[in-house]
């Protein structure tokens, strides 16, 4: 027979009253706190205190500071601008009308579209839901990719930013607009016959949908502005670290050839993934680079960067993807070499 024995309420009074005794630490390094990791950064800090002073003297690095703060104070108030219309355009615009001013004709809806691009203003990442919203409205799919093209690389503020960018040269605006509408009028004539093979299959959604009404332009607002900043502040980074710490020798011989030049700014476009807003001043602070060569980053990063080629991935399909990315990047390569070579 089992006998169950309980304690008295006093004896579970005198068990609980028991102080339990200090907790083990969770591994040999606990003692390692956050109050002992800023002591030891202070200290670090005031032990390098003289090699620090000597680092942020020195020409290249107040070189570096010097231009950064320019490229990034240059450019905000274009990307403040730019993320409120974008946000304006798609909160409150009607993909229904974009539908409605496209001709049946997908080889003449091409050259329409690219030109609607031109009232848009709108960041990369919006033209992606705005093109795939009007293909399921019936607009054929190389006029959709078109405006998707053109909208973010020829409307008023970036050829605005460009031409204050690039004071004294407005050709240089002149052949990006040229450039860039050549390259989205000639993606979309193409795709009427690649895209036959390769139709767009669209996914759950997009990163850029914030809804409708106020709360969504609000929504657009903060989230444009908190991704482009960031892109913002990393490609002047890396600008004024090629300009401050790149050997001379070495920036002379990269933009001396100009293939060379053209496909070294071709990759940088395309992995730095800038705001087309605020791209010009970075390519302006690339002072080796021929004209040319300049324009190629700035024709190839609107159409195309890893940061679109992996949205439109996920929105349009991998597929999709593997054929419309790189076909962007030949003809808008192709396309800034001869504009540069005829304007510049």
């Amino acid at each position: 027979m089992l006998r169950v024995t309980t304690l008295p309420p006093a004896a579970d009074e005198a068990r609980d009253a028991v102080p339990a005794g200090p907790a083990a630490p969770d591994g040999p390094h606990r003692w390692l706190g956050q109050p002992e990791l800023v002591v030891l950064g202070l200290l670090v800090l005031l032990l390098a205190q003289g090699w620090i002073t000597g680092m942020l003297d020195a020409p290249a690095v107040r070189a570096w500071a010097a231009m950064f703060v320019a490229v990034v104070v240059q450019s905000l108030p274009f990307l403040v601008f730019g993320v409120v219309v974008a946000a304006l355009i798609s909160t409150f615009l009607s993909e229904r009308l974009v539908r409605r001013v496209m001709p049946r004709n997908p080889a003449a809806a091409v050259p329409v579209a690219g030109v609607a691009g031109v009232g848009l203003v709108g960041c990369e990442c919006a033209s992606i839901p705005i093109a795939g919203g009007v293909m399921r409205q019936g607009v054929a799919p190389a006029a959709a990719l078109t405006f998707l093209l053109a909208a973010p690389a020829v409307n008023p503020v970036v050829i605005a930013s460009t031409l204050v960018a690039f004071p004294g040269m407005p050709e240089m605006a002149l052949a990006r607009f040229v450039a860039s509408m050549a390259t989205a009028v000639a993606v979309g004539w193409l795709w009427i016959k690649v895209g036959r093979r390769t139709p767009p299959r669209f996914g759950q959604g997009s990163m850029h949908e914030h809804g409708t009404g106020m709360k969504g332009f609000l929504a657009s607002v903060h989230h444009d502005l908190m991704q482009a900043a960031g892109y913002v502040v990393m490609g002047a980074t890396i600008a004024a670290a090629v300009n401050a710490f790149v050997p001379r020798a070495v920036l002379d011989t990269l933009a001396g050839n100009l293939l060379v030049s053209v496909v070294v700014l071709a990759l940088f476009a395309f992995v730095v993934a800038l705001c087309s807003q605020t791209d010009a001043f970075v390519a302006a602070s690339l002072t080796a680079f021929s004209p040319t060569a300049k324009l190629v980053f700035l024709v190839v990063g609107p159409a195309m960067d890893v940061k679109l080629a992996s949205l439109e991935a996920g929105y349009f399909g991998r597929r999709f993807a593997m054929v419309f990315v790189p076909l962007v990047l030949v003809v808008a390569t192709v396309s800034a070499v001869l504009v540069g070579w005829w304007l510049l």
